[in-house]
């Protein structure tokens, strides 16, 4: 029997139904070539490059607040008043500071050297597109790729600050948000250490200025001391009137001596005699010390009257300079108590977790939102020249 001659219809048959089939394909993507080139030909692209291509990335997450010792007047609300933070007064800018310096050209120059930061974004096994275009790269376009793997995102209703860091290798991931986080606490030890300082110059310049000033009294007061040969002007003008008050004491009672005497002696008798000079002495005797101790009728600038007033006001001064010091030591004191309240906090709520599972790219819905933006796209165009021709029409 002839094979051929059974199998032929078939053989002919399919031969014939291929061309068929074919034609009516080709007639479809000829009806259809717009949804082609504009949907489904991108879709496609897209989808082989994020699933054949794309490198997987890693996630890291971290949060923290940034609070002070001393509470503000206003109260913080959701979940930052659960958990007993601030986010009212100078904290939150804070927090917001840290935010923009873990994002900033500083931090990103720190981790280059201290973590070699472009290579661990030029792994080997990262795909030319998501890699670090550069070996040596600019510091903007380190930063502008830097800012595409971090961000520093604070919460101003809770005063919570999100970090995320993303990268190609989980332990590259945790070894940059780590950094980051010790960066973000040395950060707030230098506002700390700024703030502290700017608080208590003026007090430390006016405790330094008071305490220049009593040095300088002292100084004339032992100058003056020394000067007088008087190691106590006070003491010596209270003994100076003691003595002047004797004398005049004693003087009074030789007068009413010598007029007691004069009633029964002859005034050339040797007790008279020898009373009357003890009366001239002690008028002489007093008269010297009352002059040295208020002057005479001339005046004097040496007498004790003289240097007990500038003593006194060396004194006055000594116990203002004093009271000043001790204003100025009590203002310092309380500067750093104030200061020591509104030192700044860095509080991790939610420590870093080294990443096991890549959560980037996220393909499916990349893939997806594409699909769909395109399909959008192809719709209003299709809507627009459906308009256009019947309008024609």
């Amino acid at each position: 029997m002839n094979m051929h001659g059974i199998f032929a219809p078939a053989l002919e048959n399919g031969t014939e139904d291929r061309p068929t089939l074919w034609s009516h394909v080709k007639d479809v993507m000829r009806r259809r070539r717009m949804v082609m080139l504009i949907v489904v030909l991108p879709t496609l692209l897209l989808a082989g490059y994020y699933y054949l291509i794309a490198s997987d990335q890693y996630q890291s997450e971290a949060h923290f607040v940034v609070r002070s010792a001393d509470s503000p007047s206003a109260s913080p609300s959701g979940f930052g008043q659960l958990l007993g933070l601030t986010t009212a007064g100078g904290a939150g800018g804070d927090a917001a500071s840290v935010s923009d310096y873990l994002e900033s050209h500083d931090a990103v120059e720190k981790l280059r050297q201290d973590i070699d930061l472009v290579d661990r974004f030029r792994r080997p096994e990262v795909d030319i597109v998501s890699r670090l275009g550069q070996q040596d790269p600019t510091p903007e376009g380190l930063l502008k790729y830097y800012q595409g793997k971090v961000s520093a995102r604070t919460d101003h209703d809770t005063g919570i600050t999100t970090l995320t860091v993303r990268a190609f290798r989980p332990d590259d991931t945790y070894a940059i948000i780590r950094s980051l986080l010790v960066m973000g606490e040395q950060q707030v030890n230098s506002i700390n250490a700024r703030s502290y300082n700017d608080a208590i110059a003026s007090s430390k310049r006016q405790l330094v200025e008071a305490e220049r000033a009593a040095a300088e009294v002292q100084d004339n007061m032992t100058a003056f001391r020394q000067d007088k040969a008087d190691i106590d002007p006070e003491g010596s003008g209270k003994a100076q009137i003691g003595l002047v008050s004797t004398l005049r004491a004693n003087l009074a009672a030789a007068q009413a001596q010598l007029e007691t005497a004069g009633a029964f002696l002859s005034r050339t008798s040797p007790q008279y005699i020898a009373l009357s000079r003890q009366v001239r002495s002690l008028q002489t005797q007093l008269a010297s010390q009352s002059a040295r101790l208020a002057g005479s009728s001339a005046g004097s600038g040496a007498t004790i009257a003289n240097n007990l007033g500038g003593y006194d006001d060396l004194r006055l001064r000594q116990e203002f300079a004093g009271k000043r010091y001790e204003a100025a030591a009590a203002a310092l004191a309380q500067a750093r108590d104030r200061a020591q309240r509104q030192q700044l906090y860095l509080v991790r709520i939610v420590d870093a977790n080294m990443p096991v599972k890549s959560l980037y790219p996220q393909r499916g819905r990349v893939v997806l939102t594409a699909f769909l933006a395109l399909l959008l796209i192809y719709s209003i165009g299709w809507l627009i020249a459906a308009g256009v021709k019947e309008h024609a029409a």
